[in-house]
Protein backbone atom coordinates (compact mmCIF):
# COMPACT_ATOMS: atom_id res chain seq x y z
CA UNK A 1 0.00 0.00 0.00
CA UNK A 2 1.00 3.45 -0.69
CA UNK A 3 1.36 6.11 2.32
CA UNK A 4 0.14 9.39 2.17
CA UNK A 5 4.12 9.80 3.67
CA UNK A 6 5.84 7.74 1.05
CA UNK A 7 8.04 4.90 2.18
CA UNK A 8 8.44 4.72 6.41
CA UNK A 9 12.39 4.71 7.63
CA UNK A 10 12.30 3.06 10.92
CA UNK A 11 15.36 3.90 13.01
CA UNK A 12 16.48 2.30 16.59
CA UNK A 13 19.11 1.92 18.60
CA UNK A 14 20.46 1.08 22.04
CA UNK A 15 21.78 3.76 24.85
CA UNK A 16 22.61 4.07 28.21
CA UNK A 17 19.04 5.82 28.88
CA UNK A 18 17.60 2.92 27.13
CA UNK A 19 15.87 2.55 23.35
CA UNK A 20 15.31 5.04 21.11
CA UNK A 21 13.15 4.43 18.39
CA UNK A 22 12.34 7.05 15.45
CA UNK A 23 10.34 6.87 12.28
CA UNK A 24 11.03 9.27 9.40
CA UNK A 25 9.15 9.33 6.31
CA UNK A 26 10.30 9.79 2.21
CA UNK A 27 7.34 12.91 1.56
CA UNK A 28 9.01 15.87 3.10
CA UNK A 29 11.50 13.79 4.97
CA UNK A 30 9.68 14.34 7.97
CA UNK A 31 10.13 12.97 11.75
CA UNK A 32 6.64 10.81 12.30
CA UNK A 33 7.76 9.73 15.82
CA UNK A 34 10.01 9.64 18.34
CA UNK A 35 10.63 7.52 21.75
CA UNK A 36 12.66 6.43 24.38
CA UNK A 37 11.69 3.82 26.27
CA UNK A 38 8.51 3.77 24.50
CA UNK A 39 7.78 7.50 26.23
CA UNK A 40 6.83 10.08 23.01
CA UNK A 41 9.73 12.88 22.54
CA UNK A 42 7.16 14.27 19.41
CA UNK A 43 3.62 14.02 18.99
CA UNK A 44 3.53 11.51 16.64
CA UNK A 45 0.58 10.99 13.80
CA UNK A 46 -0.68 7.85 11.93
CA UNK A 47 1.30 6.57 8.76
CA UNK A 48 -2.07 6.89 6.71
CA UNK A 49 -2.22 10.64 7.53
CA UNK A 50 -0.52 13.46 5.61
CA UNK A 51 1.61 15.54 8.50
CA UNK A 52 -0.28 17.84 10.31
CA UNK A 53 0.06 21.19 10.85
CA UNK A 54 3.96 20.79 9.10
CA UNK A 55 4.82 18.02 11.92
CA UNK A 56 8.31 17.37 11.66
CA UNK A 57 8.83 18.56 7.97
CA UNK A 58 12.22 19.94 6.23
CA UNK A 59 12.01 23.13 5.66
CA UNK A 60 13.62 24.23 2.26
CA UNK A 61 15.04 26.49 0.17
CA UNK A 62 13.15 28.76 3.05
CA UNK A 63 11.47 28.57 6.18
CA UNK A 64 8.21 30.68 7.34
CA UNK A 65 6.86 32.86 4.54
CA UNK A 66 7.18 34.87 1.91
CA UNK A 67 4.55 38.00 1.15
CA UNK A 68 2.47 37.05 -1.65
CA UNK A 69 5.25 34.89 -2.90
CA UNK A 70 7.01 37.94 -4.22
CA UNK A 71 10.78 38.58 -4.68
CA UNK A 72 13.25 40.23 -6.53
CA UNK A 73 16.62 40.39 -6.62
CA UNK A 74 19.32 42.18 -9.59
CA UNK A 75 16.06 44.00 -11.02
CA UNK A 76 14.39 41.11 -11.85
CA UNK A 77 10.83 39.61 -10.30
CA UNK A 78 10.04 36.77 -9.43
CA UNK A 79 6.41 35.16 -8.02
CA UNK A 80 6.35 31.74 -6.15
CA UNK A 81 3.01 29.71 -5.61
CA UNK A 82 0.99 30.71 -3.13
CA UNK A 83 0.98 27.73 -1.14
CA UNK A 84 -0.82 29.56 2.15
CA UNK A 85 -4.23 30.93 0.36
CA UNK A 86 -5.66 32.42 3.41
CA UNK A 87 -2.58 34.95 3.81
CA UNK A 88 -1.59 35.03 0.46
CA UNK A 89 2.04 33.89 1.27
CA UNK A 90 4.52 31.58 -0.09
CA UNK A 91 4.88 29.32 2.82
CA UNK A 92 7.77 26.49 4.09
CA UNK A 93 9.75 25.99 0.99
CA UNK A 94 9.78 23.90 -2.09
CA UNK A 95 9.72 20.54 -0.93
CA UNK A 96 6.52 20.12 1.67
CA UNK A 97 4.68 17.45 -0.49
CA UNK A 98 8.24 16.08 -2.32
CA UNK A 99 9.01 12.46 -2.07
CA UNK A 100 12.81 12.12 -0.92
CA UNK A 101 14.74 9.09 -1.80
CA UNK A 102 17.30 6.72 0.48
CA UNK A 103 20.64 7.03 -0.32
CA UNK A 104 22.15 5.51 2.90
CA UNK A 105 20.01 3.13 5.34
CA UNK A 106 21.50 1.99 8.61
CA UNK A 107 19.46 0.39 11.74
CA UNK A 108 19.96 3.58 14.00
CA UNK A 109 19.91 6.31 10.40
CA UNK A 110 18.83 6.96 7.24
CA UNK A 111 19.87 9.73 4.53
CA UNK A 112 17.08 11.02 2.57
CA UNK A 113 17.85 13.04 -0.86
CA UNK A 114 15.82 15.42 -3.07
CA UNK A 115 16.24 17.36 -5.70
CA UNK A 116 14.75 21.26 -6.45
CA UNK A 117 14.15 21.59 -9.65
CA UNK A 118 14.18 25.48 -11.30
CA UNK A 119 10.58 25.86 -11.05
CA UNK A 120 7.99 28.97 -10.71
CA UNK A 121 9.29 31.73 -8.70
CA UNK A 122 12.69 29.57 -8.39
CA UNK A 123 14.58 29.20 -10.91
CA UNK A 124 17.65 27.68 -9.57
CA UNK A 125 18.71 23.82 -9.03
CA UNK A 126 19.99 22.43 -5.96
CA UNK A 127 20.63 18.87 -4.74
CA UNK A 128 19.83 18.20 -0.99
CA UNK A 129 20.16 15.13 1.25
CA UNK A 130 18.86 15.21 5.11
CA UNK A 131 20.79 12.72 7.19
CA UNK A 132 18.84 11.36 10.20
CA UNK A 133 20.90 9.59 12.95
CA UNK A 134 19.45 8.40 16.78
CA UNK A 135 22.61 8.84 18.98
CA UNK A 136 22.75 8.54 22.73
CA UNK A 137 20.97 11.58 23.74
CA UNK A 138 18.07 11.69 20.91
CA UNK A 139 18.13 12.22 17.28
CA UNK A 140 20.90 13.77 15.14
CA UNK A 141 19.75 15.65 11.98
CA UNK A 142 22.12 16.78 9.46
CA UNK A 143 21.59 18.64 5.68
CA UNK A 144 23.47 19.17 2.88
CA UNK A 145 22.77 21.30 0.22
CA UNK A 146 24.49 21.76 -2.83
CA UNK A 147 23.81 24.37 -6.08
CA UNK A 148 23.94 22.51 -9.05
CA UNK A 149 23.01 25.51 -11.38
CA UNK A 150 25.07 27.71 -13.40
CA UNK A 151 24.39 31.03 -11.28
CA UNK A 152 24.18 31.88 -7.88
CA UNK A 153 20.99 30.40 -5.96
CA UNK A 154 19.56 31.79 -2.65
CA UNK A 155 19.12 29.42 0.51
CA UNK A 156 17.79 29.38 3.66
CA UNK A 157 16.67 26.02 6.16
CA UNK A 158 14.39 25.10 8.74
CA UNK A 159 12.34 22.26 9.70
CA UNK A 160 8.95 22.07 11.74
CA UNK A 161 9.53 19.68 14.96
CA UNK A 162 6.82 19.50 17.47
CA UNK A 163 8.22 18.54 20.79
CA UNK A 164 6.84 16.33 23.88
CA UNK A 165 7.35 14.22 26.99
CA UNK A 166 4.80 11.43 26.88
CA UNK A 167 2.41 11.49 29.64
CA UNK A 168 3.05 14.93 30.95
CA UNK A 169 1.10 17.46 29.67
CA UNK A 170 2.49 19.55 27.55
CA UNK A 171 0.74 22.28 29.17
CA UNK A 172 2.62 21.80 32.10
CA UNK A 173 6.11 21.88 30.75
CA UNK A 174 8.25 24.78 30.77
CA UNK A 175 9.47 26.36 27.72
CA UNK A 176 13.19 28.14 27.54
CA UNK A 177 14.54 29.95 24.83
CA UNK A 178 17.58 31.26 24.35
CA UNK A 179 16.74 34.23 21.92
CA UNK A 180 17.21 38.17 23.04
CA UNK A 181 14.93 39.66 20.28
CA UNK A 182 11.24 39.21 19.58
CA UNK A 183 10.35 39.28 15.47
CA UNK A 184 7.02 41.57 15.61
CA UNK A 185 4.35 40.94 12.86
CA UNK A 186 1.15 41.98 10.73
CA UNK A 187 -1.95 40.01 10.43
CA UNK A 188 -0.48 37.95 8.08
CA UNK A 189 2.18 37.00 10.40
CA UNK A 190 5.03 39.34 8.66
CA UNK A 191 7.97 40.85 10.30
CA UNK A 192 7.20 44.54 10.97
CA UNK A 193 9.87 44.96 13.28
CA UNK A 194 12.23 42.94 15.92
CA UNK A 195 12.27 44.63 19.56
CA UNK A 196 14.60 43.53 22.72
CA UNK A 197 12.65 40.55 24.64
CA UNK A 198 13.67 42.30 27.84
CA UNK A 199 11.25 42.72 30.47
CA UNK A 200 8.35 42.00 28.19
CA UNK A 201 6.28 38.70 27.96
CA UNK A 202 8.34 37.84 24.97
CA UNK A 203 11.30 37.25 27.03
CA UNK A 204 11.48 32.94 27.62
CA UNK A 205 14.83 32.79 28.73
CA UNK A 206 14.04 32.08 32.07
CA UNK A 207 11.05 29.69 30.99
CA UNK A 208 7.55 30.14 30.92
CA UNK A 209 5.17 27.46 31.39
CA UNK A 210 3.36 26.48 27.91
CA UNK A 211 0.25 26.14 28.54
CA UNK A 212 0.07 30.03 29.69
CA UNK A 213 1.01 30.65 26.07
CA UNK A 214 -0.45 31.03 22.70
CA UNK A 215 2.60 31.75 20.22
CA UNK A 216 3.32 31.83 16.41
CA UNK A 217 5.73 34.14 16.71
CA UNK A 218 9.56 34.32 15.65
CA UNK A 219 12.56 35.15 17.66
CA UNK A 220 16.50 36.13 16.80
CA UNK A 221 19.39 36.93 18.27
CA UNK A 222 19.99 33.19 19.38
CA UNK A 223 22.66 32.99 21.94
CA UNK A 224 25.02 30.71 21.13
CA UNK A 225 27.83 28.47 23.45
CA UNK A 226 29.99 26.40 21.65
CA UNK A 227 29.00 26.95 18.48
CA UNK A 228 25.49 25.67 19.25
CA UNK A 229 22.04 27.30 19.90
CA UNK A 230 19.51 25.04 22.64
CA UNK A 231 15.64 25.61 23.42
CA UNK A 232 14.11 23.26 25.75
CA UNK A 233 11.05 21.96 27.63
CA UNK A 234 11.01 20.90 31.06
CA UNK A 235 9.03 18.48 33.01
CA UNK A 236 7.80 19.48 36.85
CA UNK A 237 10.01 16.15 37.96
CA UNK A 238 13.33 17.50 35.59
CA UNK A 239 13.17 15.48 32.57
CA UNK A 240 13.44 17.89 29.80
CA UNK A 241 13.34 17.49 25.44
CA UNK A 242 15.71 19.95 23.80
CA UNK A 243 15.99 21.43 20.44
CA UNK A 244 20.12 21.86 19.61
CA UNK A 245 21.21 23.63 16.50
CA UNK A 246 24.39 24.87 14.73
CA UNK A 247 25.00 28.65 15.47
CA UNK A 248 24.08 29.29 11.84
CA UNK A 249 20.12 28.93 13.02
CA UNK A 250 20.08 32.55 13.64
CA UNK A 251 16.05 32.34 14.47
CA UNK A 252 13.65 29.97 15.79
CA UNK A 253 9.80 29.63 15.43
CA UNK A 254 7.55 28.72 17.98
CA UNK A 255 3.94 27.23 17.39
CA UNK A 256 1.21 26.30 19.67
CA UNK A 257 -2.03 24.57 18.74
CA UNK A 258 -4.64 22.86 21.12
CA UNK A 259 -6.08 21.42 17.71
CA UNK A 260 -3.31 18.73 17.08
CA UNK A 261 -4.64 15.42 15.81
CA UNK A 262 -4.73 12.83 19.18
CA UNK A 263 -3.31 15.02 21.70
CA UNK A 264 -7.18 15.37 23.18
CA UNK A 265 -6.86 18.94 23.79
CA UNK A 266 -3.63 19.84 25.31
CA UNK A 267 -1.40 21.96 23.69
CA UNK A 268 0.89 20.78 21.22
CA UNK A 269 3.89 22.84 20.80
CA UNK A 270 6.39 23.21 17.80
CA UNK A 271 10.15 24.44 18.11
CA UNK A 272 11.47 24.95 14.60
CA UNK A 273 15.06 25.64 14.11
CA UNK A 274 15.26 28.51 11.19
CA UNK A 275 18.21 29.67 9.11
CA UNK A 276 16.43 33.19 8.25
CA UNK A 277 12.66 34.79 9.58
CA UNK A 278 10.14 35.29 7.13
CA UNK A 279 10.57 37.14 4.38
CA UNK A 280 14.46 36.31 4.11
CA UNK A 281 14.54 36.45 0.32
CA UNK A 282 12.98 39.97 0.08
CA UNK A 283 15.04 41.00 3.51
CA UNK A 284 18.10 39.41 2.89
CA UNK A 285 18.40 38.64 6.90
CA UNK A 286 20.05 34.92 7.26
CA UNK A 287 19.79 34.28 3.69
CA UNK A 288 22.85 32.56 1.95
CA UNK A 289 23.46 32.59 -1.52
CA UNK A 290 25.27 29.60 -2.74
CA UNK A 291 27.85 29.99 -5.79
CA UNK A 292 27.73 27.07 -8.83
CA UNK A 293 28.80 24.04 -7.42
CA UNK A 294 28.98 25.51 -3.54
CA UNK A 295 27.76 23.09 -0.80
CA UNK A 296 26.40 23.85 2.65
CA UNK A 297 26.20 21.37 5.83
CA UNK A 298 24.75 22.42 8.90
CA UNK A 299 23.11 20.06 11.79
CA UNK A 300 20.65 20.22 14.38
CA UNK A 301 18.88 17.60 16.86
CA UNK A 302 16.40 16.71 19.19
CA UNK A 303 18.04 15.78 22.80
CA UNK A 304 16.95 14.01 26.18
CA UNK A 305 17.70 14.41 29.26
CA UNK A 306 16.76 13.21 32.84
CA UNK A 307 15.33 9.87 31.13
CA UNK A 308 16.90 6.70 32.93
CA UNK A 309 16.72 3.03 31.17
CA UNK A 310 14.27 0.48 32.59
Amino acid sequence: MTLPTGEQFALETSTASGEVRATVTAVAAGIRSLSINGIDLVPSYAEDRTPPMGAGIVLAPWPNRIRDGRWSHDGVEHQLAITEPARTNAIHGLLRYTEYKPIARERDSVTLAATIYPQLGYPFLLGTAVHYELVADGLKVTHFVENLGAEAAPVALGSHPYLKIGGVPTADLVLRLDAASHIEVDERLLPTGEVPVDGSEWDFREGQRVGDLELDDAFGEVASEGGQVLHSLTAPDGRSVSIWADDEFEYVQVFTTREFPGEDGDVAIAVEPMTAPAEAFNSGRGLKWLDPGEGWQLSWGIRFAGFTAE
